[in-house]
This record gives C-alpha cells, sequence and structure tokens, in this order.
C-alpha cells in the first residue's frame, strides 16, 4: 500500500517552473571613433549556467575569431577598438544578447543602439551681436545633433557658468536675458568628450545704451491661460523662455509665448507643439502556464507607452510566426491553438516605440496525460465511446453522436472531443457541457473541408481509450446577394426618417426585393417591411426615439447578407407628459422642498435642459415661477410667510419649449418652527406587555412637540435598564425586545434624544411569563390588535393592494390602496407615502426609498432584467404605519449597454486567408445575448456602413471568417444582440494577415496523371456502389420474404406475450443495435403515407441576416455566411410529410422499379417498427408489421427531410433512417436476431458516414 502511494504521488509530481531573467540587459550607449564601447548582459537561473550570444542588427555574431569584439565573463560585449568611417560602419547598429539553458529554453534581452560620434560640425557659429541694458540676446551654436548634449560655452575664454539668466538651449545656442555691462566680452562654444575638442570661432558682444520696450508672457492654450509651475518644475528663465523639468505626458501641448510692446501696446503670439514621447512600460507581464496538449492557452500582455509600443513575440529567442495555431490577439496577447509537447519553452512580450523598448518572459510546460484504458491504483479508465458519427453535417459546423463505452467503469462520464483539419497534426478538443451528455456540435470550421474527429471518455479515475478516428466532410456553399452598401437615415421629423441604399456589389443574379428592419432601440422588437425601391420614408415613428435600421437583399436563392445597423434618432419635441412622483416637504415655517422624478422615458421627447416651477399662495390665480437651470430633481422654495397654504405644479423643457406641467400640490407651512436648542422633554407614556420570551414596549411623544425628536433609546436589562440598549427612529411608536429569559425581572427606560442629547427617561418594570403558560398570542405590531392599553397616537394602518406594473427596462409604476382614507381615496391631509424598493439578490440588500403625496410612484433608474421588491409606509405627522406586503416585479430586457470583451484575432495553420475572431460576452448583458454580429475592415477610419460584416446566433464566442487577403491589416469590431437589439460595439482589434499561403495537403492518396490511375479509381468506384446497391436489394427482399414465412410462428409469441413483444434466444441485454440506426436528435419516424397537402408546410422562421448556414435544430448556435459575410442563418426545416415529385415506385418481381406503377395502400398508421432501405432517389423498400403480425412490404415513394435555404425551394432528401431505439426496445423489434445481424453487417460500412444531405 505504501509502495503504491508513492508511486501515485510520484506520478502526480507537476514540475517547478524554472526561474531564468536577465539581471542586467544592454543599453543604447554612444561611442567615440577608436575608443571603448561596453554593452552589458547577465542571465541568472537556478537550473543550470545560461550560455550567452550577441546578435547585431537581428543575426548572431561569431566573436571566436573576432579581435576587436570580445565575449565577457558574465556575458556583456566589449568592443576594444570601435570602427567608424563614411563608408564603413561595422559597429553601429543594434545589439540584442540572447541566454540559453540546453534542455530549458532561451530568453532574448532588450535591444540596444550603438551610435558612434561623428566629427564635431558647426552649421552656425556665434557672431559679434550689440544689445541694450535689460534686453535679450541669443548667440547660436548649431552643431550635429547628438553631439548637442556634448556643447559647453566660454566667455573670456573662461567656463561660463548657466543660470536663469544665461540658459543653453537644447540645439546649442546661448540665450543671454536681462542683460547688463558684466555679459559684455568674447563668447565662443565648444564640443568636449567625443574626441579631441573642438572650439567655435569667438564672437564680441557689446552693450548699447538705451531702454527695452518689449515685455515677454507665456501661455498654454487658451491664449491668456498663464501655466502654474506644476510644483517647480515649470520656470520662465532667460526673460521669456520655458524651462519644463522632470518631463512627463501630461506636458504635452501647445504652448504660446505672447510678447507685448510696451510703447503702442500691441501684441505678437508664437506657438510651439510639444510632444513627450514615453517608452514603454508593462501593465501586465506574461505569466508562467501549465497546460495539456491540444488546449488553447493565452499568454497576456499589456503595456503603455507614447507612441502606442509595437509588440513582438518570441518563443526560445526566435520570433513567433502568426499562423493558424499561433495568434495575436487584442493586438498585444499570444494566443497558442491545440497545444503540442514541442510548444514548450519560454516566451516573451517584447515592446517598443521610438522612445525604448522593453522584454518579460513567461515558461510555458506541457503536462502529460494520464494512460488511457490503463488501471491505475484508483481504478480502471473506461473503454472507447462507440458508435461515433456525424448525425448533422453543415458548411461550418458538424455535430457528433456517440453511444457509451462497453466498460464504463463508472457513472457520471463526461467526453471530450478532439478534432483537427485533415493533414494537420495539431489538434483541438471540446468537451461535453455535462455529465452524461453524448453530443457535441463543433462550431467554427471551413466549408468543404475534412476533417478527423475522435472522441475520449472520462470516469473519476481519469482519461479513458479513444475512440477510432472518423474522417468527415463539411458541406460547400451558395451564393447569395451581398450587402446593400450605402445605406444612409436621415431624420426629418420627430415622427419620419428617410432611408437610401445602392444596389449590392456582388447580387448574383437579379435582385427582386428589399426587406428593411427597423428597431425601436427602446423596446427592442424588430418590424420589417418590404420594398422593390433603393430608398423608404418610414412615419409614424415615436419622438426622439433611436431606431436601427438594416437592409437584406433577395435573389432566387433566397435573402442574402445583411447590411449592418444604422442608427438614426428622431428629432425632438416638447415634453408630452409632465414630471411624475411630485413630493412637497415642508422644510420649516418659510419654506418647503419640492421633489419630483422626470417624465416616463418615451414621453420626453427630448433632453431635459430643465423644470419649470409656478406656485402660488392658497387659491390664488397669480402665480411666481422658479426655472431651473439643471436636471437637479428638487428644489427648496424659501421666504414663504407662516402658517400659509401654497399649491405647487413642475413641468419639463427641452429644446423645442415647455411641456405640460403637474397636478397641483398643496402644503401648509409651519406657524412655527421646532426648538433644537435643548433635549426633548420626557416621553408622555410608556405600557409593556411581558410574554414568555419577549416584552412588547408601546409609548406616545413628549407633549411639548415644539422640541426636536431625533429617536428613541430603550435601555432594559435583569434588574438594571443599563444592560442593553437599543436606538429607535423617531417615527417610532412600538417594540417588541426578544430572547427574553422567562420568569424574570425586567427594568425599561425610555429617553427621547435629538442633536443636543438625550432627555429624561420614563421607566417601566415586567416580570416575563413562566415556560408553562400557554403560547404568546399573535401580537399585530401594526394595529395594536393584542392590547387596548395604548393610547393615541396609535400606528395607522399600512397600505394594502400594493401592485408593481413594470413598465419598461428600467421603469416600475408601483400602486396601492390606503383604506384609511374615504372611499374616494382622496387625501385631504398632509400625509405622504415612502415607497422601499430593492432587488431580490441576496447580495445586495441595500435597500432604496423615495416619498410620494400620491397612490401611485413611479420608480425609474433601475437596472433591466432585473427582479424588484417594493413595500409602502404611511406617514402623518408623528404617526406612522408599519411597512405593506411586498410586490414585485421584473423590469424588461433592453439592448446590451456595453459591448463584448476581450476581441481577439488569431489566424488558421494551413489556411492563412482564415482567420478565427474570440471575445467575451458584455459585461452589460441587460438580457439574454441571441446573437453578435462581426464587423471587419482595412480602414480603421471608415465609415460604419463600409465594414464587413459576419452575424453570429446565438451565444457562440468565436467564430471563422475566410477568403481574407495576404499581407494586409485588418480591423474587427464586434456587437452583442439580444432580443431587444444591438448593444455598443467593441474597439476596434488589428491583425494582420500571413504574407505568404502554405498549402495543405489533404488528399489521402496521390493522384496519377490524367487518364491513367485516375480512371482506374474511378471504374472501381462505380463497381462497388452498383455491387453494393444490389446486395442490398437482394438482402431486403430476403428479409421481407422470410418475415411473411413466419407470419403463424409470431402470431402464437405474440399471443404469449401480454405486452406484444415476441421472445428469443439467449438474453437480450447481449443483443446490440444494428449501424442502421443513427441517434438523429430531431428527426421522427412517421408513417409513410401520402401527404393530401401538395405544397407541405415549411417550418416558419423569422427573417435572417442570411440563410446559407444550416443550424442545428437543438442548439441556439448558429454559423456564419457562406459566401458573404454579413449573414445569419436560417433554422433547419424538415417537412416530413412533403410530397416528393412525381415519380412513382413499384414492385416487380420482388424489386423495385422507377418505370412500373402499382398502386399500395398506405402504411398503418401506427408505433410499428419500419424498415427502409433505399434503392434509388426516388425509391425504397419498406417493411412493416401489421397489427397481426404480418410483415407486409411498401414500394412507397419516401417522405423526405429538406435543409435548405429559407425562401428557396430545395430537392427534398430521402431519409431513410429512423431514430435508434435503445437496446431492449431493438430486441423487441426484431424477430431474427440473424437475419437483423446480415443487414447490419452489410450496412456497416456506409452507416457511419450516413447523413442527411441537401440534394440540389
Amino acid at each position: 500500500a505504501i509502495l503504491a502511494l508513492i508511486t501515485l504521488l510520484l506520478c502526480t509530481t507537476v514540475p517547478p517552473f524554472s526561474p531564468f531573467w536577465f539581471t542586467s540587459e544592454p543599453q543604447d550607449t554612444m561611442a567615440v571613433r577608436g575608443g571603448l564601447a561596453l554593452l552589458n548582459c547577465s542571465a541568472h537561473s537556478d537550473s543550470a549556467v545560461a550560455r550567452v550570444e550577441w546578435k547585431k542588427d537581428g543575426t548572431f555574431m561569431t566573436l571566436a575569431s573576432d579581435e576587436r569584439r570580445k565575449l565577457l565573463a558574465d556575458g556583456s560585449l566589449l568592443i576594444s577598438q570601435v570602427v567608424h568611417s563614411k563608408h564603413n560602419k561595422p559597429d553601429e547598429g543594434t545589439y540584442q544578447c540572447v541566454a540559453t539553458i540546453d534542455n530549458l529554453g532561451s530568453i532574448s534581452s532588450r535591444v540596444a543602439r550603438l551610435s558612434v560620434a561623428g566629427m564635431p560640425r558647426f552649421t552656425s557659429q556665434p557672431a559679434p551681436a550689440a544689445v541694450r541694458p535689460g534686453d535679450s540676446q541669443v548667440l547660436p551654436c548649431d552643431i550635429n545633433p547628438d553631439l548637442a548634449p556634448f556643447t559647453r560655452w566660454e566667455k573670456d575664454r573662461q567656463s561660463l557658468e548657466l543660470g536663469s539668466r544665461l540658459v543653453q538651449l537644447p540645439s546649442g545656442a546661448l540665450l543671454i536675458s536681462n542683460a547688463s555691462e558684466s555679459d559684455a566680452g568674447q563668447y565662443r562654444c565648444l564640443v568636449e568628450n567625443v574626441g579631441q575638442t573642438k572650439a567655435s570661432e569667438e564672437a564680441q558682444l557689446q552693450l548699447t545704451p538705451g531702454k527695452h520696450s518689449v515685455r515677454g508672457g507665456l501661455g498654454k492654450l487658451p491664449l491668456g491661460h498663464l501655466l502654474n509651475n506644476h510644483g517647480g518644475r515649470r520656470e520662465v528663465v532667460a526673460g521669456g523662455s520655458l524651462l519644463i523639468s522632470n518631463l512627463t505626458e501630461e506636458d504635452a501641448g501647445l504652448y504660446t509665448c505672447v510678447a507685448h510692446n510696451g510703447i503702442d501696446n500691441s501684441t505678437v503670439h508664437a506657438q510651439a507643439l510639444l510632444t513627450v514621447q514615453a517608452p514603454p512600460q508593462f501593465v501586465k507581464r506574461p505569466a508562467n502556464i501549465y497546460a495539456h496538449e491540444s488546449m488553447d492557452i493565452i499568454f497576456q500582455c499589456e503595456v503603455t507607452g507614447s507612441p502606442a509600443p509595437t509588440i513582438k513575440w518570441v518563443k526560445n529567442g526566435d520570433a513567433v510566426i502568426p499562423s493558424d495555431y499561433f495568434k495575436i490577439v487584442r493586438e498585444h496577447n499570444l494566443q497558442v491553438l491545440g497545444l503540442v509537447k514541442s510548444d514548450e519553452g519560454f516566451y516573451q512580450c517584447l515592446a517598443e516605440n521610438d522612445a525604448g523598448n522593453i522584454q518579460a518572459s513567461a515558461q510555458l510546460i506541457i503536462l502529460e496525460h494520464g494512460a488511457g484504458g490503463v488501471a491505475n491504483p484508483m481504478g480502471p479508465a473506461p473503454s472507447a465511446p462507440r458508435d461515433v458519427v456525424a448525425s448533422l453535417v453543415s458548411t461550418r459546423f458538424i455535430k457528433l453522436t456517440w453511444r457509451p463505452p462497453a466498460e464504463p467503469h463508472g457513472d457520471d462520464l463526461t467526453y471530450s472531443v478532439f478534432y483537427s483539419q485533415e493533414g494537420t497534426s495539431r489538434e483541438r478538443v471540446l468537451n461535453t457541457s455535462r455529465p452524461g451528455e453524448m453530443q457535441v456540435t463543433i462550431q467554427n470550421l471551413m466549408p468543404d473541408t475534412k476533417y478527423r474527429f475522435r472522441v475520449v471518455a472520462h470516469n473519476s479515475n481519469g482519461a479513458g481509450e479513444s475512440s477510432a478516428a472518423l474522417p468527415v466532410a463539411t458541406q460547400a456553399e451558395v451564393q447569395v446577394p451581398g450587402p446593400a452598401p450605402s445605406l444612409q437615415a436621415v431624420a426629418n421629423t420627430p415622427t419620419s426618417v428617410s432611408l437610401s441604399w445602392d444596389t449590392p456589389l456582388t447580387g448574383n443574379g437579379e435582385i427582386l426585393i428589399y426587406k428593411l428592419y427597423y428597431t425601436d432601440q427602446s423596446l427592442g422588437t424588430e418590424e420589417d417591411l418590404e420594398t422593390d425601391t433603393l430608398s423608404y420614408t418610414m412615419n409614424g415613428l415615436k419622438k426622439f426615439t433611436e431606431y436601427s435600421f438594416r437592409v437584406v437583399a433577395y435573389n432566387k436563392h433566397g435573402p442574402g447578407v445583411s447590411t449592418q445597423d444604422v442608427n438614426v434618432r428622431t428629432l425632438s419635441d416638447v415634453p408630452s407628459s409632465p414630471p411624475q412622483n411630485l413630493s412637497l416637504e415642508v422644510q420649516n415655517s418659510k419654506s418647503i422642498m419640492l421633489r419630483w422624478q422626470p417624465p416616463p422615458p418615451g414621453t420626453q421627447n427630448g433632453e431635459i435642459l430643465g423644470y419649470k416651477i409656478r406656485y402660488r399662495k392658497g387659491t390664488r390665480k397669480s402665480e411666481a415661477a422658479e426655472i431651473t437651470r439643471d436636471t437637479n430633481l428638487y428644489l427648496l422654495i424659501d421666504g414663504l410667510e407662516r402658517g400659509t397654504e401654497y399649491t405647487f405644479r413642475v413641468s419639463a423643457a427641452t429644446l423645442n419649449g415647455t411641456g405640460p406641467a403637474t397636478e397641483w400640490n398643496t402644503a401648509e407651512t409651519f406657524e412655527s418652527d421646532l426648538d433644537e436648542t435643548q433635549v426633548p422633554d420626557i416621553p408622555s407614556s410608556l405600557h409593556v406587555r411581558p410574554l414568555v420570551n419577549s416584552i412588547v414596549v408601546s409609548w406616545t411623544p413628549p407633549e411639548n412637540q415644539d422640541i426636536v425628536v431625533r429617536g428613541y433609546s430603550i435601555g432594559y436589562g435583569i434588574g438594571s435598564p443599563h444592560a442593553q440598549t437599543i436606538k429607535l427612529d423617531y417615527k417610532q411608536r412600538y417594540y417588541s425586545i426578544d430572547n427574553l429569559d422567562a420568569s424574570s425581572h425586567y427594568v425599561i427606560t425610555l429617553k427621547a434624544f435629538n442633536k443636543v442629547g438625550e432627555g429624561i427617561p420614563v421607566y417601566e418594570s415586567a416580570i416575563t411569563r413562566p415556560q408553562s403558560d400557554p403560547l404568546d398570542p399573535v401580537v399585530d405590531l401594526s394595529t395594536h390588535a393584542s392590547y387596548d392599553s395604548v393610547p393615541d397616537p396609535s400606528p395607522m394602518l399600512p397600505p394594502v393592494g400594493v401592485q408593481a406594473s413594470v413598465l419598461s427596462h428600467d421603469t416600475i409604476k408601483v400602486t396601492w390602496a390606503d383604506n384609511s382614507l374615504p372611499k374616494n381615496q382622496k387625501i385631504t391631509d398632509a400625509r405622504y407615502y415612502t415607497v422601499r424598493w430593492k432587488t431580490n439578490i441576496p447580495a445586495n440588500t441595500k435597500m432604496k426609498t423615495a416619498n410620494t403625496t400620491s397612490l401611485n410612484y413611479m420608480v425609474t433608474g433601475l437596472k433591466p432584467n432585473t427582479l424588484y421588491e417594493f413595500t409602502v409606509m404611511i406617514t402623518k405627522g408623528r404617526r406612522s404605519s408599519g411597512w405593506s406586503m411586498t410586490a414585485q416585479g421584473t423590469t424588461f430586457e433592453t439592448i446590451p449597454s456595453s459591448a463584448p470583451k476581450d476581441v481577439t484575432v488569431v489566424s488558421k495553420e494551413g489556411k492563412p486567408r482564415t482567420i478565427i475572431v474570440n471575445w467575451q460576452p458584455p459585461s452589460e448583458a441587460n438580457g439574454k445575448i441571441t446573437g453578435y454580429i462581426i464587423y471587419y475592415s482595412t480602414d480603421v477610419n471608415a465609415e460604419v456602413h463600409d465594414w464587413v460584416i459576419e452575424p453570429v446566433v446565438g451565444n457562440r464566442l468565436t467564430h471563422q471568417i475566410q477568403e481574407l487577403t495576404l499581407d494586409t491589416a485588418y480591423y474587427f469590431k464586434i456587437q452583442a444582440r439580444n432580443s431587444k437589439g444591438m448593444g455598443p460595439m467593441s474597439e476596434a482589434v488589428q491583425f494582420r494577415t500571413p504574407k505568404s499561403k502554405e498549402e495543405v495537403t489533404s488528399t489521402p492518396f496521390a493522384l496519377g496523371k490524367p487518364g491513367g490511375a485516375d480512371n482506374i479509381l474511378v471504374i472501381v468506384i462505380i463497381i462497388s456502389v452498383g455491387a453494393f446497391t444490389i446486395i442490398v436489394v437482394v438482402v431486403g427482399a430476403f428479409l421481407c420474404t422470410r418475415r411473411t414465412t413466419s407470419h403463424q410462428k409470431k402470431k402464437r409469441a405474440a399471443s404469449k406475450s401480454t405486452n406484444g413483444s415476441h421472445k428469443y434466444k439467449g438474453n437480450s441485454k447481449d443483443l446490440k443495435p444494428p449501424d442502421l440506426w443513427i441517434h438523429h436528435e430531431r428527426l421522427e419516424l412517421k408513417p409513410m403515407d401520402k401527404s393530401p397537402d401538395p405544397n407541405p408546410a415549411m417550418t416558419d422562421t423569422p427573417i435572417p441576416r442570411s440563410s446559407q448556414d444550416i443550424t442545428p435544430a437543438d442548439s441556439e448556435d448558429s454559423m456564419s455566411t457562406l459566401s458573404g459575410r454579413r449573414g445569419m442563418r436560417t433554422k433547419m426545416m424538415m417537412p416530413f410529410d412533403a410530397q416528393p415529385p412525381q415519380r412513382k415506385c413499384g414492385l416487380v418481381g420482388g424489386f423495385m422499379s422507377g418505370q412500373s406503377l402499382v398502386q399500395q395502400a398506405p402504411l398503418p398508421r401506427s408505433s410499428l417498427p419500419v424498415l427502409c432501405i433505399s434503392v434509388s432517389d426516388h425509391c425504397s423498400i419498406c417493411c412493416t408489421t401489421s397489427p397481426d403480425g404480418e410483415v407486409v412490404h411498401h414500394p412507397h415513394v419516401v417522405k423526405t427531410a429538406s435543409i435548405g435555404t429559407l425562401g428557396r425551394t430545395r430537392t427534398p432528401v430521402v431519409v431513410t433512417v429512423p431514430n435508434a431505439p435503445d437496446v431492449p426496445e431493438t430486441s423487441k423489434m426484431l424477430e431474427d436476431v440473424d437475419s437483423v445481424r446480415i443487414i447490419s453487417m452489410i450496412l456497416v460500412g456506409p452507416m457511419p458516414s450516413l447523413n442527411t444531405q441537401t440534394l440540389d
């Protein structure tokens, strides 16, 4: 047992990552001709000593025989004598060191540039000049730009000390400001530290008498805005020059120097644009990864810099070339698809811009899979899954089904499907979504391409044996119209929009009609109409509402590729509804606070710019008005009279004017203001009611109600009231103290408090009841029905009949009734209602409240597709009710408010003109995602309608696009769609296709010369098919005849069985279903009588964006367009009662004939098994068992299933394979096991590839 445990631990040991990094990297260096140059490089690893090599200009250097350039012990490169001339520059260039550890991998350093200083050459030199005292003067000294940092100035052959008046400009020139007598003298500039020192000519600076009259000032746009010093980093020096220290990206911008003339007050300006370059910096470095073969991984790498850095990936020192399996996603990240063992090693992200470059590395380790099917210490693994078949084949997807392994060795098996394109060694893997599922749909395949599939089962012990590889080829595509270009939408009025478009560039035939789809983005429901023109005017639209439009062209093949959605908003108008939920809160004797909500979203008819408040005293007709210039939803009206009734109403205003106003609402100011300069008085009463384990406390407020009460404090305890303290709101009038001990004496105290402090307490005592007392009566704390000793004011009754009516994706209207009002429910006093709501998510229990003076409240600003709970409370003066019963409502869905995330693009191996787009769902889907639209273009700045689109139906997160142009940069965006419409687009992601097309050989055999082996192969195939057809017909006739002769035997067997089933020799569990059966999920076995309807009904589906791909009936996924780029798929149509072409079948001598017409009785409509063998395109032999046990054969016109394009009449497909029953049912259907096995052996070859096909 110990040995087995040690073996298990050793087998499950994960190899650790090997630390491997550079301790020093080469830096940019300026060298002098004939001097030394040192480029540092040193690498560290815990496992072994790294071998360092150097690259110059991307090519490895040979240093063994080089006398000038030597590799030092730590890996640094030393150039002993730099060579540099006009025609020979062997040392100048870029250098990079590469560190390698055998059997581990390689890493590359950053790239450093070695520059060699040239001979100093003065393009301009100081010249004699005269300057007046106080003025400024510039002495030029222009030299090679690379030598400017090595210049210095001398005055009278003495080194010149620079300061705030004397500044050396970046070009090397000297700026003298506020000149004085001490500045006069001889000036010259010198170039040092680059070989021999070189000096310019000397120039005399003289001072002339006079006064200066110009003063300068520096500002940054807008003009007149003076710069701040930013912590001392910005300083005006030398009279008017701006010196910026410790430059940052924030300093970039347009700077303006303003000069004023003191004589005529004239002003001149000069501007300069400052661009700040920042070297790359890592925001996220790539991380080490463990993975298994066939998995997909992504190395993440995020960088910042100015200008934007470019990213290059390196594996073990070699550049990673994008392909179908190595893809650059989101511009920076590296995705590796279908891992193989050779992918192990170190991967580096190298970022570079004009300001510098950096690198970071990560290690990939491929873990070994457990041996499949071999017993291990935990138990045996499953055997191979059985009967793997392609039950549905389309242009871009294949659906696989299979049966469980013969030896599962456990329950709840999961399955992995491995697949690869024929001719490639890399496999991809797709796992089933739940245990026990024995089907999977593989998406993103290429049309007319061969693939190989195999299935592996997993139990608790690990992966089992693999099934045999199943070759399957996807179907070819047909052509439909392309998108209509130049779709434009212009709003004419608040209720109309004009649209126009052009004829599709690729019509693929005559365009019959155009379908115009339009969606109200506030509702998300799409409608359509037809037209045969290239323009249309939509009327009757909603005001100031955003609509999306798209156009689909139809030809004889059906709908083509949809245009992208074009959004337009109708023009604005005045609001058509008043603001909602106006409430009045009296603040004191001279002010009233108004609060309201905006008009309902569908009635605002524009952007609300402000609100107009009208108010008047009592019922007077004269009004005063207040206008808000912002969108605040409240306003304090002060300066009112004491004890006076005022009425208010509010209206909303847009750019077009003011809309209707609310009803008049009334409130009365206080006669006097409450006092909070002293503590509250003692509560006027305190009552207690003891129960077994609780005490119900009730009270009334202090008699002097002119003092503010902020709340109440209850203290209680056994023998002392100071053991526990509870703080309550000022509205509270009762409280139940729970979790008390039975038969115990408690002392209770109650105090009112405000901001000043706590008032005088009132005391009470109570003894809880003994445990033997009967159960406590139910106490209704909201009405105090259990006791009558509570004096007024008692709590009010809570509202009843609370209902939540959902109006939109963010609005719910809450209504209720108040039983304390008269029957007409008219509010005549100063009561108000508090509405409380929260989401029904346990993690989000935060309540929101709002007050209103009406019997309804419009709750806005809610989250779409979210369940909310609502309760209501009444407050009248200092009295309030408890909370009402809860009402619930779920907001409607709306369009996604965020774009899909993590959009990545990778190329497909062996198909350089094909790419794969991957993404993640939007974070704010606002409903169930029903599809995506992929936009791509070669011009990132192109108009939206000029981008090509690829629709994706369902919630798939990956998609393939083919037939792209080689060596071309494409930009990709993605929109998410739910039942309400399209969300925003993601940011553009760039991807460049490979430069050359790699041929992938997928032919399983060599082709001979014309007329040679090819002709022989064709002849062999024709003979084989003919022989197989004859054998099938003979065996079918033999089977039907044999069943007929055993009619009496079956009758006897039927009389012995209560359920009509037969008995057989041997154990029925040993019988396996014949290979004839294929588990089609959506195909049904129906009686094959002729349909009386000559035009069978097809499955009615919404008009899609495209029509060429076939969608599995049991999947929400969909595939891309077949030839176009912007379509969506139709749903699969299977009219099983379809009438085939009027070709008859007859039975002649036991064989089927397409010419002889023999009228047969229709098959009985029963659930008896049917066996059909297709012998031609229109005929088959169908044998069934009649109710009396007799075998009847029917030459019949076969019922068909058609999978085709919406709107296109397709030739029906012969369906001769019914759903496979379970093994016990199969055994009941077979009368003679041997006979069925004959059929199974004959059909075992073609059956794995048997499938429903579309006949053109």
